[in-house]
């Protein structure tokens, strides 16, 4: 496909037979981290289930966390600001505010 390969200590890797050779290798080896990375936060995630209290993902936002959350922001005050206040990302105020407007007009 006309690409080159620059690898600063090892010089130009072309389309040579020693240079598919040791991108083949490097390609291998990349992929075998990769799946030793994905086993051993599998494991992780395992033993951490087994353990009692254990709750997958983000904790959820209660009603009064995203209530107040309403309030701060129909007081004026920014996403920015009460994502710091209230350590709630900006894209969760976002999405709680427009999930908050489309019940609020489906109820009429």
């Amino acid at each position: 496909r006309g690409v080159s390969v620059n690898v600063l200590n090892m010089g130009l890797m072309d389309n040579k037979p020693a240079s598919k050779l040791m991108i083949t290798m490097m390609l291998a080896f990349a992929e075998f981290e990769r799946d030793m990375i994905v086993e051993r936060t599998q494991e992780g995630k395992r033993i951490a289930k087994g353990r009692s209290g254990f709750k997958e993902g983000r904790p959820r936002l209660s009603k009064t966390q995203t209530d107040y959350a309403m309030e701060l922001l129909a007081r004026g005050m920014s996403y920015k600001e009460v994502s710091e206040k209230l350590g709630i990302s900006k894209s969760t105020l976002v999405r709680r505010r427009r999930e908050r407007k489309a019940l609020e007009s489906a109820r009429g």
